[in-house]
């Protein structure tokens, strides 16, 4: 199978028409050979830059959400009003580096005497950041 057809199918899995400029958002997510992090504003820069072309910041918002909905891409909140996300959905933590704003993945980390959740609660996962600045 093809990326296009791929792209395609990602597309109606996440309940999205395969239009012209969501394949194009798919060729800028799944690519590359590296996964990457990404904020919704540095995806739209990507597209316009690298793939010469002018996507509305909804259409990208919505379709991020849709993928990251369907399991194709997981979101790491940093604060209340800063949101990346990451093409490798596997399990994984990041080192964050606040002075370049930037993600970095590393090996899951070993914790030890996870507390019991509330009750009638369920552990989902557990996302670890470490913050981390310059010496």
């Amino acid at each position: 199978m093809n990326n296009l057809n791929i792209y395609k199918e990602k597309l109606r899995e996440s309940g999205l028409r395969p239009t012209r400029q969501r394949l194009k958002i798919c060729e800028a997510l799944f690519s590359p050979k590296e996964t990457f992090h990404f904020t919704i504003n540095d995806l739209s820069k990507i597209i316009e830059e690298k793939l010469d072309e002018k996507i509305s910041l909804a259409t990208v918002y919505n379709t991020v959400h849709a993928f990251k909905k369907n399991g194709y891409l997981k979101e790491i909140v940093i604060a209340t009003d800063k949101s990346y996300f990451d093409t490798n959905t596997g399990t994984h933590s990041h080192f964050f580096d606040i002075k370049n704003k930037e993600l970095i993945d590393i090996n899951q980390v070993d914790l030890k005497d996870i507390p019991n959740p509330p009750t009638g609660k369920k552990i989902k996962n557990i996302d670890v950041i470490i913050n981390v600045e310059s010496e």
